[in-house]
């Protein structure tokens, strides 16, 4: 079986991308199935959230600030990634 990827045009970058939406995806579930989430949490923004809602909604803000980034600056993607993760860090803690 040959897996033949180019017709996608993958760069490293992309690739690096989803590999670690994967392995977030994949240590959620082994976090999960170690201990299980109890009850949600009632957080900064009002909502009842679990540990997957949280990982959605960073992933969320993640993606809206890269395409913000994009549209606003011509600066390298490593700053926006830099703030992607301090924001998904607050999210894990306070929402």
């Amino acid at each position: 079986m040959d897996f033949d990827l180019t017709w996608m045009a993958w760069t490293w970058q992309t690739a690096t991308f989803f590999i670690a939406i994967a392995l977030l995806l994949a240590a959620m579930s082994v976090w999960e199935y170690a201990r299980p989430g109890g009850a949600p949490r009632h957080g900064l923004l009002g909502l009842d959230t679990t540990r997957g809602d949280r990982l959605f909604i960073s992933l969320l803000v993640g993606a809206y600030i890269h395409l913000g980034w994009l549209a606003l600056t011509s600066a390298p993607l490593w700053g926006a990634t830099v703030v992607a993760v301090a924001i998904a860090i607050l999210v894990f803690r306070y929402v």
